[in-house]
């Protein structure tokens, strides 16, 4: 096994939209790598590449030292890590960048720690444009030494990569990330929507506030969308719904799970801000809901 990342070899499984990029810029800044996928076609894009591929999850491990899962759900990475840990060698790292229950990191942390091998979470916002530009917001959670053994992979495609705390500190992060934009969304709707009614152009009206402070990333979306979200429900709705359910479970849980790893000093910040006081988020998970029925993709 290599134990400098001079000569880090990475394993990439889930090359979808944004996982592809991902592994694209890892190969082009001269990792040896391993791609698998259960579709020999997700496979044909990097057939111009140095990329190897392995014709199972384990044979993939086996050849590498870091494997990286970005896949679209918690089955499908329990699936995969699982196999991966069926041929990864001990002193080996999983890293997971799917968007995921906390728990089911800090689950699978257990289950490969007792094989010898180290998992950390990272899921990355930014979608298939960052990641091709090297931009990827990267939010880590585990120990230090594991995060920064991998942080030359991360890097070839994510800029900030940051450590959040203990497994499981970057999904709540990247829950907590996804709930506030799906809360926007709406929030940029019904801005659009009041100003119109008050008589005032909405791409005039949406151009003037990206120049104050309160412009959003989501408010630049749904302007461009005509000032709906119907175009973004389609294609992210079910996705954005799955993570807001996610970060209300974690939120349902109580401090013990939500706070983990959060000094005293930061938790007198969240009391502070209303955390403490029985708000427990339900004004992001109100605004939200809000924007999820917009996208006629409401939780149950």
């Amino acid at each position: 096994m290599s134990t400098t990342t001079d000569t880090l070899r990475v394993g990439f499984i889930g090359l979808g939209s944004q996982g592809g990029p991902m592994a694209r810029r890892i190969i082009e800044a001269g990792f040896p790598v391993t791609l698998w996928a259960r579709r020999s076609g997700t496979l044909e894009p990097f057939a111009d590449t140095a990329a190897k591929t392995a014709d199972s999850p384990a044979a993939l491990a086996a050849a590498s030292d870091l494997v990286c899962v970005c896949v679209r759900d918690d089955a499908d990475t329990e699936e995969v890590v699982d196999a991966v840990l069926g041929g990864l060698a001990a002193g080996g790292v999983i890293a997971v960048h799917s968007t995921v229950h906390p728990d089911t990191c800090r689950r699978l942390a257990e289950r490969a720690a007792a094989r010898g091998v180290r998992l950390i979470d990272a899921p990355v916002s930014g979608g298939a444009p960052a990641a091709q530009a090297g931009r990827l917001l990267v939010m880590t959670g585990g120990d230090e030494e594991t995060v920064e053994f991998c942080r030359p992979v991360f890097a070839s495609y994510g800029d900030p990569v940051v450590h959040l705390g203990p497994v499981g500190a970057g999904q709540v992060t990247k829950l907590l990330n996804n709930a506030a934009f799906t809360a926007h969304l709406g929030v940029a709707v019904s801005l659009l929507a009041l100003g119109r009614s008050l008589g005032v152009d909405q791409l005039r009206l949406a151009d003037v506030i990206s120049h104050g402070s309160g412009n959003s990333f989501a408010l630049q979306r749904v302007a461009s969308a005509g000032g709906t979200v119907a175009r973004i429900g389609e294609h992210a709705g079910h996705l954005l719904r799955k993570d807001v359910q996610l970060i209300a479970d974690v939120a349902a849980a109580g401090p013990a799970e939500a706070d983990g790893g959060i000094s005293e000093p930061g938790r007198a910040g969240l009391r502070d801000a209303g955390h403490g006081d029985g708000e427990g988020g339900a004004t992001l998970l109100a605004a939200a809901d809000a924007a999820l029925a917009l996208m006629n993709v409401a939780r149950a």
